[in-house]
């Protein structure tokens, strides 16, 4: 019988997702914290004009800009699927697992790979790489 203790150090990862072509935008590793959330506004600020769609989790209000900012579960459900898909294809996102690391780089690595590959036109590149490799 396997036990999972509790994790002490916990690590998360916080995406920002364009909801028009439903790929992640951004992402960080971090605590389920205000400077997590800060982290990952400011990779995604430069993107001006948009509304950034949370859930109620407070860490979000104190960073993005009130005029630009909804809270609902009606308008995340599409960075809930994407969640769900990472679980799914990367062993190491899922909840109880001996794999996942405290460390946020070896976090943020899969998670990078894991975007590049599910993005058509890089996918593509690595796969005639491949196939020129092994022809």
């Amino acid at each position: 019988m396997a036990f999972c203790r509790p994790k002490k150090n916990k690590r998360r990862t916080v995406k920002a997702l364009d909801r028009r072509t439903r790929r992640t935008v951004a992402w960080v590793a971090g605590r389920r914290d205000v400077a997590t959330s800060r982290r990952l506004y400011d990779k995604v600020k430069h993107l001006t004009g948009r509304t950034s769609y949370t859930d109620d989790w407070g860490a979000f209000a104190a960073v993005l800009p009130r005029d630009r900012h909804r809270v609902g579960k009606a308008h995340t459900t599409r960075i809930g699927r994407d969640n769900g898909n990472t679980r799914h294809h990367l062993g190491r996102m899922t909840r109880k697992t001996k794999v996942v690391s405290e460390k946020d780089a070896r976090v943020y690595g899969p998670i990078k790979l894991w975007c590049a590959l599910t993005t058509p036109d890089i996918f593509r590149q690595h796969q005639n790489t491949f196939i020129t490799i092994f022809t």
